[in-house]
């Protein structure tokens, strides 16, 4: 395994295969909007199909195929440990530095709230072709958003409360969890796979098909949000991007070297965490009226330069196997 999996990132086609593909489908939706193929309003079909329909059937269907040994368990928690480090890093330069609370906010969602399914599983299955990569993909990017996820809403609901009830923004986010579909998916793929409860082919069949269009439409998605949207603040939403560049696939590296994690699952693992911001930071923005454009502006430069530093981060990769 090894050897295949840095045969893979050295190889010299790996910015063909892996970027390439991905800017395309970005550059098609941007075009679909700019030549008016799709307008205004349009990208919320997609956006919902997508979240209720594809990546829900992503999940559930691999997640209730995944075997829970111990390694598994181990891979999920190699992955959740770096964003609760990063939590905890911020929390403590809140507490030493009396920075603005909003200012506090908008550090942890820049941080944890990655583009993990959107972009981070498209790349992997390119960078890595294989099911065994897709799944493991599918579970790292299921266990992370579940806290990633968790902590974003969480954050948010504080900063449209704007008081300190702690313990209401967290009723109000246990409700909103209890109605996601992707965490439902996850949930009950998860129990089907520890009751050992096998999905019938007819069944999974379909899912397999459904959740495979994720890829595809989650990428020509983010071209079309990309559109027509105002971008500023871009120096400081270049600073913010370097939280999920640098700081956090770092602390994913340092956690998978030092829990001995195999090849394939720490390069997995240090990729999903350097993936850029999710998209729906967008929706969620504009919806709470959270640092709008720096938001924007955030996942405009972390989403475009993901061709370059994903890359870099592969090849690093590669060269710690060889040592």
């Amino acid at each position: 395994m090894h050897d295949i999996v840095r045969a893979e990132m050295m190889n010299v086609d790996d910015l063909m295969r892996t970027i390439l593909p991905i800017l395309l489908q970005i550059g098609a939706g941007y075009l679909s909007r700019k030549l008016g193929v799709l307008r205004p309003g349009d990208e919320r079909v997609l956006s919902a199909y997508v979240y209720y329909f594809a990546l829900p059937a992503l999940f559930f269907v691999n997640m209730a195929e995944t075997d829970f040994t111990q390694e598994a368990f181990r891979f999920v928690l190699v992955g959740i440990v770096p964003v609760l480090i990063a939590l905890a890093a911020h929390i403590i330069i809140y507490l030493t530095f009396k920075v603005a609370k909003e200012t506090l906010y908008l550090l942890i969602v820049s941080t944890v709230f990655g583009s993990l399914a959107f972009f981070g599983i498209p790349f992997i299955t390119f960078a890595f072709p294989g099911a065994q990569a897709e799944k493991l993909a599918t579970l790292a990017s299921a266990s992370i958003s579940l806290v990633s996820v968790a902590l974003s809403i969480t954050v948010l609901e504080l900063y449209r409360l704007e008081i300190s009830s702690m313990l209401e923004g967290l009723k109000r986010v246990a409700r909103r969890l209890s109605r996601n579909p992707l965490v439902a998916s996850i949930f009950l793929g998860t129990l089907l796979s520890l009751i050992e409860v096998n999905i019938p082919i007819a069944l999974s069949t379909p899912l397999h098909m459904l959740g495979s269009t994720t890829s595809t439409v989650a990428i020509f998605m983010l071209g079309v949000f990309l559109y027509g949207r105002k971008y500023a603040n871009v120096s400081k939403a270049f600073r913010l991007s370097l939280l999920r560049i640098v700081f956090l696939p770092t602390l994913a590296m340092l956690m998978a070297l030092s829990s001995g994690l195999p090849d394939l699952e720490r390069a997995i693992l240090v990729l999903m965490h350097s993936m850029p911001v999710a998209v729906s930071m967008i929706v969620l923005s504009e919806r709470y009226d959270f640092s709008k454009e720096t938001i924007a502006s955030l996942i405009l430069i972390s989403s475009l330069g993901a061709g370059i530093y994903l890359n870099l981060w592969l090849y690093l990769l590669s060269l710690l196997q060889s040592i």
